[in-house]
């Protein structure tokens, strides 16, 4: 199988191309008041979680938010401050140890947050001030809450985030990481200034797709300064309803991102090019093919695929690399599974995803055992 060669992904050997996808599983340790800052710390459970998936080529970790503002997910770990370092490190230590490579996912909720995780301005923020249309966002207590109209960032709040996005990354660098991969995809801030569907600003940061991407440029050119651009990443999902998200030129401006991108001899491009987390079908489907035509570098497919749809899209030479999710989180030894034949359980099931259940559906997946045939 070409998918279990290996790949050079800059100056990193993978092992082979097996990415565990950025998940959120909302597994820090829970308590009492929401805002306290211990259930933003990643804990043991959550470095055995990453070190049961260590054999696959590149571990991708959990949306981690940059910052207060950034933040909206009770449970998911952040990369702020010094504790959160300390946690972070447990997790890379034990990814290494254990033969892995592993990158932090960057993350900015912007609009797709509620008010009550951000104590300090008591508001949510966005590229200009739409609100979600559908659905109900969570508050701090996990309860249900109406969607709140954002506030449209100013030009001096843009470069307070692209320096959170620093500090991040830098944080990242302190605890170990191998590199990091930027959230611009899912409907959260990045992607909110991508997209006409939520980017209605008539300044610098608006209008013309050069306006668009210059936030995520910004981003890179700050991440840059702390990490080797052939370390850092990023995700898109050119396709994605999530979020209340979808944009009539999405066929025209993700390319073109591509092709921006492109310049900067980045670590790759990941794409959920996949229909499976929902199709906003207001433009022609963007495929790996057109990401292709722009990017020279490495591209991550991912959005439900099996051991052998991945392959195909190697051999072909669509992708170079896939991510799994689903299937990473009930068979924690999938890439052992693809290479011997052994059988491979059903996609982990919703609720075991993010709810606050510690070790079950998490770290209690067993791995294949082989069985010896009675004589």
């Amino acid at each position: 199988l070409q998918l279990l060669s290996p790949f050079q992904l800059g100056d990193l050997k993978l092992k082979n191309r097996v990415v565990l996808a950025p998940l959120t599983r909302a597994r820090c340790t829970p308590t009492e008041d929401p805002l306290d800052v211990k259930n933003t710390i990643p804990n043991e459970l959550m470095a055995t979680y990453y070190e049961q998936r260590a054999s696959g080529g590149l571990l991708i970790t959990e949306a981690t938010a940059i910052s207060e503002e950034g933040s909206g997910w009770l449970n998911a770990p952040h990369i702020c401050n010094e504790q959160q370092v300390a946690g972070w490190k447990k997790v890379t230590d034990r990814v290494h140890k254990a033969d892995g490579i592993i990158f932090l996912q960057l993350w900015h909720m912007g609009r797709q947050a509620h008010s009550s995780f951000h104590p300090t301005r008591k508001d949510t923020v966005s590229a200009s001030a739409i609100k979600i249309s559908t659905g109900k966002a969570k508050n701090s207590k996990h309860e249900p809450a109406e969607w709140e109209t954002p506030r449209a960032l100013s030009i001096e709040e843009i470069k307070e985030t692209v320096q959170d996005f620093k500090k991040g990354a830098q944080l990242a660098k302190k605890a170990g990481f191998d590199g990091v991969e930027i959230h611009s995809a899912n409907g959260y801030l990045v992607d909110q200034f991508l997209q006409t569907q939520t980017n209605k600003r008539t300044d610098i940061y608006g209008g013309s797709m050069e306006n668009r991407i210059r936030f995520l440029k910004e981003i890179v050119e700050a991440i840059k300064e702390v990490y080797p651009a052939n370390r850092i990443g990023f995700r898109l999902s050119p396709n994605g309803v999530y979020g209340d998200m979808g944009s009539p030129d999405n066929d025209k401006m993700f390319p073109f991102i591509a092709k921006e991108m492109n310049k900067y001899g980045l670590a790759y491009v990941h794409v959920m090019d996949g229909l499976g987390f929902g199709y906003h079908n207001k433009c022609p489907v963007v495929t790996l093919a057109d990401i292709r035509k722009h990017f020279d570098g490495p591209i991550i497919s991912n959005c439900g695929l099996t051991r052998d749809v991945a392959e195909g899209m190697i051999r072909s030479g669509t992708a170079d690399l896939a991510a799994f999710g689903r299937l990473y989180i009930s068979n924690p030894d999938l890439p052992e599974r693809f290479a011997n034949d052994w059988p491979v359980e059903k996609e982990a099931p919703y609720e075991t995803w993010w709810q606050p259940t510690g070790a079950k559906g998490y770290t209690d997946w067993p791995t294949y055992k082989v069985q010896e045939k009675k004589a």
